[in-house]
């Protein structure tokens, strides 16, 4: 099984693609104009026919992130499910996994308050990433299951990155296409590292240079690859035209047109396309006092390639594998 694993019809050229077969064994509710859909039909505790895991790849390639609702599923099910689109790894390259389940990676309310201290410098697209691009080779795909949910509270958002670099001028889409960037994990802005952090990411470091402009292979969609959480300098320029420039693509990214937004309840199934959106997890729920717990799963990701063919480069770290045993020891 390659990495390149969300897969779909493939497309005879951008000029002239073959339309996509309407799927016969799930059902696809678009949720916006550019981003996201709710998938009903399948049972996800059960194994997939791979018709069925077909069409899903379909939805999920033209969507970007897909929905499912009362999917209660335990976490042998969670791997099992993400299995059929591609190969997990360890629940978090840095930060861990859930003991007993190494491919899962626990997404709870307070995860963050021994990274976190201090007040944080907030900005309009404060929070904001694309999961692991420190990596080499960042995640194909996330799948995040809901199952402690607070009764309001606690969205998640997306927003499509291919419709981001759409949208800028002709004239920036040439430029951008032409720059790369360098990516790894640091604290939240104008806070110092704590002893967790700096022992975590000084066991496993990660510093990667991806091209700003990633093309997707399946249909030579090109994606705005910039991840505010973990991109901090484009490469040759200086450090005022770095800052104006992530400033400006990264406010564009965040534009509301491009997003969709999640209301989870128990048994909720987020499957989204790692290559091609960011999203935002929620801070209103630190103002709530109700419990919050989720579950991830990570596919391999294949190394990003810019439009001019260069594939990434590491600078720290290795690729992220597939999880094997010894990784959990």
């Amino acid at each position: 099984m390659t990495a390149t694993i969300l897969k779909a019809p493939q497309q005879a050229s951008r000029q002239d693609p073959i339309p996509a077969a309407e799927p016969r064994h799930i059902a696809v509710h678009p949720l916006t104009g550019h981003i996201g859909a709710e998938i009903e039909g399948p049972d996800l505790r059960q194994p997939l026919d791979p018709a069925v895991v077909e069409e899903i790849r379909a939805a999920l390639l033209k969507w970007r992130v897909v929905f499912f609702r009362d999917q209660p599923l335990t976490h042998g099910q969670h791997v099992a499910f993400a299995s059929a689109f591609g190969q997990p790894t360890l629940g978090h390259a840095v930060y861990g996994f859930v003991e007993g389940h190494p491919q899962v990676y626990s997404v709870a309310r307070d995860r963050l308050a021994a990274r976190h201290t201090g007040e944080l410098l907030v900005r309009p697209w404060t929070g904001w990433h694309t999961d692991v691009t420190a990596a080499i080779n960042p995640p194909a795909a996330s799948i995040l299951r809901g199952v402690d949910i607070p009764p309001y509270g606690g969205d998640t958002l997306w927003t499509n990155l291919a419709e981001a670099y759409n949208g800028l001028s002709e004239t920036l889409r040439g430029f951008v296409d032409t720059l790369r960037g360098v990516h790894y994990f640091s604290p939240p802005e104008g806070q110092d590292p704590t002893e967790d952090f700096i022992k975590k990411n000084t066991s496993r470091p990660l510093v990667s240079e991806h091209p700003l402009v990633r093309v997707l292979p399946e249909n030579g969609d090109r994606v705005l690859f910039v991840s505010p959480s973990f991109l901090k300098r484009i490469t040759g320029l200086k450090p005022r035209e770095n800052q104006q420039l992530l400033e400006l693509l990264f406010e564009h990214i965040t534009r509301p047109e491009y997003t969709v937004r999640f209301r989870w309840h128990p048994g909720s199934i987020a499957f989204w396309d790692n290559r091609a959106t960011a999203h935002l997890a929620p801070r209103d729920i630190f103002s709530l006092d109700f419990d919050r717990q989720l579950y991830r799963i990570t596919l391999r990701g294949d190394v990003p390639v810019g439009v001019d063919g260069r594939p990434s480069t590491a600078i720290k770290g290795d690729p992220i594998e597939a999880y094997s045993p010894e990784q959990a020891h």
